[in-house]
C-alpha cells in the first residue's frame, strides 16, 4: 500500500447487536469517495462468527488498509469529564448493564460535551477485529451525531429535544451549553410507545408545546403517522434532512446508510 493510499483511504466497519456494515471512504476518488456494504447477518451464529465470514466473502475487505475505524453501537453510560476515573470504568458500566459483563469496557471522550461515553464490544468480536486490524481505532456509533447536533442546538432561540432512531432503538437526548441535559433509549419499533417516550421526556423538562422543537433523525418507523400522532400536542415537531444538512453530499444518496455513518463520513469523529 503506498503512502498516498494511506492518507486518502479509510475503512469504517459499524457493529451493533445484529448488524454489521463496512464503508470505504477515498477521498482521492472524485467519482466514488465512499462505497458502502451492509452485511446479512446470518441468524444462529455469532457476530465474531459473522464478521470472520465477511472478511473471507465481502470485496471491501479483501484489501489491506492502515486507517481503519470500528464504529461501535452498545449501551452507553454517560459519566462528567470531572467525575470519571479510568480505574472505575468497569465497575461503573457493568453495575448499570449486568448483562455486559462478558464484554470489554471501551471510553471515548467528548470534550466539547464535557464527558467520557463509556461503551461495550464483544470480547470474540474485539479479538476477531484486532486479528485484523490491531491499529484501529473505536468509536461509540453515535458519537457523531451527539457533536452535530450539540452544534444544531445552538441555532435559534428555542429549546431543542432530539430523538434519533437506528438498530430498533430510540435515543432521546437534549444539550445545555457544553452538557448534555439528558440522555436515554428505549427499544421501540411501535409509533404508540415512541410517542410516549418521547412526549414523556418533553413533560419532564417542562418544554413548550407552542414554543420549543423536536428534531428526528434515522430511520424512523412510520414515519408520516408518528409526525401526524406527535403534532397534535407538538406545534415543531421536525425531521433532520441528511441531503440538506449535509449539502448534497454522496453519501446521503446511498440507500439503507445509517444517519450516524454518513455523519461520521462528512463531519468527522
Amino acid at each position: 500500500m503506498t503512502n498516498e493510499r494511506s492518507i486518502n483511504v479509510k475503512l469504517i466497519v459499524r457493529t451493533s447487536r445484529n448488524k454489521l456494515a463496512f464503508a470505504v471512504v477515498n477521498t482521492a476518488n472524485a467519482e466514488q469517495p465512499v462505497s458502502y456494504c451492509p452485511y446479512d447477518v446470518k441468524n444462529g451464529i455469532t457476530m465474531a462468527a459473522n464478521l470472520r465470514e465477511a472478511f473471507r466473502t465481502v470485496p471491501l475487505l479483501q484489501d489491506s488498509y492502515q486507517r481503519v475505524v470500528v464504529a461501535v453501537d452498545a449501551p452507553v453510560l454517560m459519566v462528567p469529564v470531572d467525575l470519571y476515573q479510568e480505574q472505575e470504568r468497569e465497575t461503573l458500566y457493568y453495575h448499570s448493564f449486568p448483562q455486559s459483563k462478558q464484554d470489554i469496557v471501551l471510553s471515548y471522550v467528548l470534550p466539547n460535551l464535557n464527558c467520557v461515553v463509556l461503551y461495550a464490544i464483544n470480547r470474540d468480536l474485539r479479538l476477531v477485529l484486532n486479528d485484523h486490524f490491531p491499529q484501529a481505532q473505536y468509536i461509540c456509533s453515535s458519537a457523531p451525531i451527539w457533536r452535530y447536533l450539540h452544534q444544531r442546538s445552538f441555532t435559534g432561540v428555542r429549546a431543542k429535544l432530539f430523538g434519533y432512531f437506528h438498530d430498533q432503538y430510540l435515543e432521546v437526548f437534549s444539550f445545555q451549553q457544553n452538557r448534555f441535559k439528558f440522555h436515554n433509549s428505549f427499544e421501540t419499533t411501535r409509533t404508540p410507545d415512541t410517542v410516549f417516550y418521547l412526549l414523556y421526556v418533553w413533560k419532564q423538562f417542562n418544554l413548550q408545546q407552542e414554543h420549543d422543537e423536536l428534531h428526528l433523525a434515522g430511520e424512523i418507523p412510520e414515519q408520516t403517522v408518528l409526525l401526524e400522532e406527535l403534532r397534535k400536542y407538538l406545534k415543531r415537531a421536525y425531521v433532520v434532512n441528511p441531503a440538506a444538512d449535509f449539502n448534497r453530499s454522496p453519501v446521503t444518496q446511498i440507500a439503507d446508510m445509517p444517519y450516524d455513518l454518513m455523519t461520521l463520513i462528512v463531519k468527522g469523529r
